[in-house]
């Protein structure tokens, strides 16, 4: 489904971020966090996301915002087998259907 980077493994997004985003808009992010744009982070996380896509191993971490304000962020999992997306504030644990 996309390509990139680095793997995705399984996707996951949070209820409540399925309720307040597009799919549209999740697909647009998960490109851009895959092909490594992450966004709207800062450039501590930025220059640990570029070292850990070198070493292959660390959290990828990337923040987008909606067209309504929305700001949602996308994880992947240090060993790449689950990215979820989630709104800020919310914990990668929380109510998640797969995509």
């Amino acid at each position: 489904m996309f390509s990139g980077k680095f793997e995705l493994g399984k996707v996951k997004v949070t209820r409540l971020c399925r309720d307040v985003t597009t799919e549209q808009e999740r697909k647009i992010a998960l490109q851009r966090h895959i092909n490594g744009d992450w966004g709207e982070v800062s450039k501590n996380t930025r220059a640990a996301n570029n070292f850990d896509l070198i070493l292959e191993g660390g959290r990828l971490r990337s923040a987008y915002t909606t067209n309504d304000g929305i700001r949602f962020r996308i994880v992947t999992e240090w060993d790449r087998s689950i990215t979820t997306i989630l709104l800020s504030g919310e914990s990668c644990g929380a109510n998640q259907d797969s995509i």
